[in-house]
């Protein structure tokens, strides 16, 4: 039986397991990414492992999240984040520099390669046939220890290409039409890969916007074939010797198929308030807009700043709107300039802010209540803009521009004709402005081992994790719906992300955007402890393990919930909560915040089959549950977590 890219990247790293979908399997990891909104705890971690230095061929840590310096709190990070690279021997992005995963694409991604990365966003670099996946902190700071990376076993879901996209859409519109067709959830436990003729005519920046948003699916990673556009891409940064040919077998099989013709699509546009909720642009036509951002690591390539230029160029954007763009590299931004795009952009009326992800973790340009924000972002979650009434719209840069223009969403395809404009070939560079002054490299082993941690009053120890309970007896403090993302249990922003290494400080915020009030009453079940009740996909989103470790810090012994998303239940284990899932979806209806449920011989119960009984003491009531952790997650989750059970081993 032919062999698909993904089956050749994971035999290739295969450590332990076997690969049949479900199974846990271990693999080796040659590459971390981290960035600063979720590295601090990283190198936390990498502390309290008592790391000597980093075992992998590259590790790199960005700094492309918490820019905003309006207090020093963002400055100790950076501070501490630097130190921590000098003595772990890990690459250090300065502030400035990009987004993560268009720079590691662009100075680090390798064919063939595997990687994890804190960031749900990894899987970008799929689009050069890497292995990429986002995982929570521990498991990046873990890889960089040399440890591998346990998982389950994904199905591999072949989506193949036909055809060539229209004038007026791009790569956007393909992965909207993924989400379209098949919901937030609807990659859960699988690999997406892309192959058929479709595929070629693809460039490898328009691939990452694809791979990129494949976590907006819940899918484990996605993976392109290294192929020619991979080649020229890398020659582009050269980079060429770095290049190796990775395609599917004649004869690969798939355990899922879909198929897009490209031909067929049309512009499209996710509505408020989910990746999901995607319809043609042309029936939301004339819609008002506050706002228009072009940027963050879902567009990030230089064609996606380049086409908004030529289309704005002359013209003045609506005084209707905020027109702001994010480069996403400073080499991005050099070339734009060198073609003249960003004096286009400057001249149409754009404010052009830092390289960074500003605006798609709510670092800034958070709109205003009641006005339509359209983003080329990869998620429009409730409040993640740091409005929390916001109304975020997702859609590719050729429609960003043209509501730049009018004011009110439009169809580019439409504005086009009206401006007798036809869609460019752009001449993009045959060499990138390549820079490399702002990564640091690693010291030599001697001298980082004599460097000190840089930490500012900001920056907290791990909290201590005591081990599970045999016996519980406490309340179900909340009680959420479907699709409650990490955004919505540990909020990004401008008041949250500082406190990204104050643990203690940042808890103040879990929940904050359903039930303000969780927190204090969290704090009030010091004793015994605290239930949440959730529903389908519980935990989607950023890989953040704010979102696990801060409930836990409060008091969370357990989530029930009808299903949950990858790296929000790994991260649960990895910090000692148990996430459990009802036997009978049904049940979830029965319990009602304020219920009292009560569990006993715990321990036992979960070592039994993966299946226990616990019981609504308020209504008398007792529900069947079950787990899917392996027997080195239940490990882990009883002893308080994988720092806990490491210490004690």
């Amino acid at each position: 039986m032919g062999r698909t890219v993904a089956h050749k990247l994971i035999e290739d790293h295969l450590v332990d397991g076997r690969m049949e979908p479900g199974e846990e399997i271990a693999l080796r990891i040659d590459q971390t990414l981290t960035q600063d909104a979720t590295g601090t705890l990283v190198m936390q971690e990498l502390e309290a492992l008592g790391l000597d230095r980093a075992q992998t061929e590259v590790s790199v840590q960005y700094v492309d999240h918490n820019l905003l310096q309006t207090d020093e709190k963002n400055a100790e990070d950076h501070a501490f984040l630097r130190s921590a690279c000098r003595r772990y021997g890990i690459w250090y992005s300065k502030a400035g520099n990009g987004v993560s995963h268009p720079v590691h694409m662009q100075r680090f991604g390798i064919p063939g390669k595997s990687m994890v990365g804190s960031d749900s966003h990894t899987p970008a670099s799929g689009s050069l046939g890497m292995l990429a996946i986002g995982v929570g902190g521990l498991e990046a700071a873990l890889a960089i220890a040399g440890e591998p990376v346990y998982l389950r076993m994904p199905e591999i879901w072949g989506v193949r290409l036909t055809g060539e996209l229209p004038p007026w859409t791009s790569a956007k519109d393909v992965i909207l039409d993924m989400l379209r067709r098949h919901s937030v959830k609807g990659g859960l436990n699988r690999i997406i890969e892309y192959h058929g003729p479709g595929v070629a005519t693809l460039l490898a920046m328009d691939r990452h916007v694809i791979a990129n948003m494949g976590a907006e699916l819940g899918a484990t990673t996605t993976v392109f074939p290294s192929d020619f556009a991979v080649l020229e891409f890398l020659r582009t940064e050269g980079r060429e010797d770095d290049y190796r040919e990775i395609l599917a077998d004649d004869d690969a099989t798939y355990d899922v198929t879909d198929e897009i013709d490209l031909s067929t699509l049309e512009p499209l546009i996710a509505k408020p308030s989910s990746p999901d909720n995607v319809v043609p642009v042309r029936e939301v036509e004339g819609t008002e807009v506050g706002q228009v951002v072009i940027g963050s690591s879902a567009n990030p390539g230089l064609r996606d700043f380049a086409i908004a230029a030529y289309l704005v160029k002359g013209r003045q954007a609506s005084d209707a709107l905020s027109f702001d763009v994010n480069p996403t590299s400073r080499q991005i931004l050099a070339d734009l300039t060198k073609m003249g795009g960003t004096f286009d952009l400057i001249s149409a009326g754009a404010r052009i802010h830092q390289a960074g992800c500003m605006g798609c973790i709510g670092m800034g340009q958070a709109p205003a209540v009641g006005h339509n924000s359209l983003r080329t972002f990869p998620r429009n979650f409730p409040g993640r803009s740091g409005t929390r009434e916001d109304a975020v719209w997702l859609c590719s840069p050729e429609t960003a521009a043209a509501s730049a223009l009018t004011g009110v969403i439009t169809d580019p395809r439409s504005l086009a004709e009206k401006l007798g404009v036809e869609y460019p070939e752009l001449p993009l560079p045959e060499r990138s402005s390549v820079n490399t002054d702002m990564l640091v490299p690693p010291l030599p082993p001697e001298e980082a081992r004599t460097q000190e941690l840089v930490k500012g009053p900001n920056i907290s120890d791990l909290p201590d994790m005591p081990p599970l309970p045999n016996e519980i007896e406490a309340p179900v403090l909340l009680k959420v719906g479907d699709n409650i993302s990490t955004d919505e249990i540990s909020p990004a922003g401008a008041k949250a992300l500082p406190f990204r290494s104050n643990v203690p400080q940042l808890a103040t915020f879990t929940f904050d955007r359903i039930d303000p009030t969780y927190p204090r009453r969290a704090k009030a079940t010091e004793d015994t402890g605290h239930f949440v009740v959730g529903g389908d996909n519980y935990g989607q989103g950023s890989s953040r393990e704010h979102a696990a470790i801060t409930p836990r810090y409060l008091g969370l012994h357990a989530v029930i919930a009808k299903s949950f998303a990858r790296i929000h239940w790994q991260n649960l284990a990895n910090f000692g909560i148990l996430a459990l899932e009802f036997a009978d979806p049904a049940d979830y209806d029965r319990i009602d915040q304020g219920d009292v449920l009560s569990v006993r011989d715990l321990r036992d119960s979960l070592a039994d089959h993966g299946e226990l009984t616990i019981r609504n003491a308020t209504k008398g009531e007792e529900y069947r549950l079950r787990h899917q952790l392996s027997p080195r997650q239940l490990e882990a989750v009883v002893a308080g977590g994988r720092i806990p059970m490491l210490a004690r081993s």
